[in-house]
């Protein structure tokens, strides 16, 4: 299961983009319909970072399910398609997926690192089982040896000791956790990996930690990652691009660069003049050159409710 391949090698193995959204929509389908998803368009380049904010309610986690067919009534797909491009040439309708080739695609072809690592790691089960469980699923003819030192790799891979992997989650630290659901959505050597808010609740050293590992995984296995939270600057730091989310839909998309240096749309501006600088006088805003009264961002949850 190891591969040598490396985000250069990945890129020139086939350019362009690994997995494309048109024009998704995502409806609750409930007494009032909810739009959480509204006509989103993105593509995901090989090996790239792409960062996925805007605040709670938006529609980030909705999108990333509908992604990965992790939906469940009521949500809905009404409109719109999502495309995977293997790197062997090949294109995946996957909302077209059904039953045992969609379970052959995930975290074959395409992972996830859930929210809350303690929630999503089962609590009665040593993380070795939980891991061997993943390969036994997807690579029955692996042998039992080579399951072990494939969990033994991938825990060598993100900083865990080995030795941790017949531990219970509840004996693991929060960084050690979250770094164990990252060993996971790697054991199979997927292309595409999405992270919902994968250092909610951790320490800023800790994250820092966790984000180094990220950057330094995806350099040297070559997969591309959607990265959900509400932490701007952290993916000012992190992503390659950057897409804005508000009320359902994608209201910018850039570099992170350009996002940083020449927000375009007023709710990116709010959500850069939210967060102050860690230097200066108090109450100066992230950018430089930014007022020092900073406007608040709309204190209600954004309308989705449909009005059909």
């Amino acid at each position: 299961m190891t591969t040598n391949t490396t985000a250069a090698d990945a890129r020139r193995a086939r350019p362009g983009p690994v997995l494309t959204v048109e024009h998704l929509d995502v409806i609750y389908q409930v007494a009032a319909p909810v739009h959480a998803v509204r006509d989103v368009s993105l593509t995901l380049g090989r090996g790239e970072i792409l960062g996925l904010a805007g605040e709670s309610g938006c529609g980030k986690t909705t999108l990333a399910y509908a992604i990965n067919r992790l939906h469940r009534p009521p949500a809905e797909v009404t409109a719109g398609s999502v495309t995977f491009h293997d790197r062997d040439g090949h294109d995946l309708d996957l909302l077209a997926l059904k039953n045992e080739d969609l379970r052959r695609f995930r975290w074959v072809k395409l992972s996830m690192v859930f929210q809350g690592a303690m929630n999503a790691l089962n609590p009665v089960t040593s993380v070795r089982a939980q891991l061997d469980d993943v390969l036994t699923t997807h690579v029955p003819s692996m042998s039992r040896r080579a399951r072990r030192a494939r969990c033994a790799e991938l825990f060598d891979l993100v900083g865990v000791d080995p030795g941790r992997l017949d531990s219970y989650p509840h004996e693991l630290s929060g960084g050690m956790r979250q770094r164990v659901m990252i060993a996971m959505a790697l054991l199979l050597d997927p292309q595409v990996m999405i992270m919902d808010e994968p250092t909610t609740a951790l320490d800023v050293v800790v994250q820092r930690g966790i984000l180094r590992e990220i950057l330094r995984l995806r350099e040297e296995l070559g997969f591309a990652v959607i990265f959900i939270t509400h932490d701007l600057p952290l993916l000012l730091e992190l992503s390659d691009r950057i897409a804005i989310m508000l009320e359902g839909e994608i209201v910018e998309l850039a570099s992170a660069d350009e996002i940083y240096q020449r927000p375009q749309h007023p709710y990116t501006r709010k959500l850069l003049d939210a967060f102050p600088s860690l230097t200066g006088d108090r109450g100066a805003f992230i950018r430089s050159g930014a007022s020092s009264s900073r406007e608040p961002l709309p204190g209600s949850q954004p309308e989705t409710v449909d009005p059909r």
